[in-house]
């Protein structure tokens, strides 16, 4: 009698638990995502709000890999990828400036999360779900959520979350697998959204139709006393043309770090106010008729495990636990989506 096909539980819906559902799922083994937001996403999250829809977290991707190539070119193609942005500006001591690479950049359409939607189509995922402990009995894995609910078993089981919070998933199971979580650095990064109801002003010297901005950092204020430090303006989006004007505010990390428990309003102001301090003199901003801020607590690797890209028994065990996200290879969209991938594409090589 054949035995049935190995079942996986996947910890996180964002791209690098969504690019390994993928990977098991193209194999015929059955996979089922868990994860605490409203839907799948993680950093590549937008909010929608009265007339308008912010992208929280990532703003934009690069493209380096083969592989990652591949796919993109595949949402390219099926209209859920686009270039953006095309207008690149930058803010330094000498004012407003074009940023010119030759790096190409892609963004989700029409919202960023289009991209993680995509990659959910055909996976079983439960959203809403924070799983807090896991159980092994006879060889099987079992998961409990935030409402003591028990799911499986399942012959594996993925983590692919914040590095701190795996590593407390972990606790009690695996201690090199935890071990190396509480290695990574994560850090955290606050995100702003203004909407407006009015047009922005224009501005002297910069097109009208400015995408999205850098902001240099202060040459006479210490990292965390520099706020603010990439803009976008979400209705200069593909896909979103007509919507009302609103912007995208992320903040730098060192600033996020000394303000990590400070009202999300007082952020939001904070940050809208270090946007109206780099505008030429003369220019106002319309007063914002929604204000808000979220805060990634674990919004990047600082510092994340090298070689992960090549060793991948590094972040596996012989109990059917493994690991997967940026904090394994990198903090780009396309480390997250490759660190997923490659994992999976290994889990399903082993599977019997």
């Amino acid at each position: 009698m054949s035995q049935p096909p190995v079942s996986t539980a996947i910890i996180g819906a964002g791209i690098a638990g969504l690019a390994c559902g993928q990977a098991l799922s193209a194999a015929g083994l059955p996979v089922h995502l868990f994860d605490k937001g409203r839907g799948p996403g993680g950093r590549m999250s937008s909010r929608r709000l009265p007339g308008a829809v912010v992208d929280l977290g990532a703003q934009f991707f690069s493209v380096r890999d083969p592989a990652f190539r591949r796919r993109v070119t595949a949402w390219r193609e099926a209209g859920h990828v686009a270039s953006w942005p095309e207008t690149l500006w930058q803010v330094n001591e000498t004012g407003w400036q074009p940023h010119r690479d030759d790096v190409e950049r892609f963004i989700g359409t029409p919202r960023m999360s289009a991209v993680t939607r995509r990659l959910a189509e055909g996976l079983e995922v439960t959203s809403g779900t924070r799983i807090e402990r896991l159980e092994s009995h006879d060889g099987q894995w079992w998961l409990l959520d935030q409402h003591r609910q028990r799911h499986g078993p399942y012959a594996r089981v993925v983590i692919a979350v914040p590095t701190p919070q795996a590593a407390t998933l972990l606790a009690g199971h695996e201690t090199a697998l935890a071990e190396a979580c509480e290695a990574v650095i994560q850090r955290p990064c606050w995100t702003a959204w203004a909407r407006f109801d009015t047009p922005l002003p224009s501005l002297p010297g910069v097109d009208d139709d400015w995408q999205a901005v850098r902001l240099a950092p202060g040459q006479e204020r210490a990292p965390a006393a520099d706020p603010l430090r990439f803009v976008s303006r979400n209705d200069h989006k593909p896909g979103r043309h007509g919507q009302g004007e609103s912007l995208s505010l992320l903040a730098r990390l060192e600033w996020s770090e000394a303000h990590l428990e400070r009202d999300a309003e007082a952020v939001a102001r904070a940050l809208l106010d270090a946007f109206r301090e780099c505008l030429p003199r003369g220019v106002a901003l319309p007063k914002p008729t929604d204000l808000g801020a979220h805060l990634w607590r674990y919004a990047q690797p600082d510092v994340f495990a090298a070689g992960e890209a090549v060793n991948l028994d590094y972040r596996r065990s012989s109990a059917g636990l493994a690991l997967c996200g940026d904090g394994w290879r990198g903090p780009r969209v396309e480390d997250a989506w490759l660190s997923g991938h490659h994992l999976g594409e290994a889990l399903a090589a082993d599977a019997p």
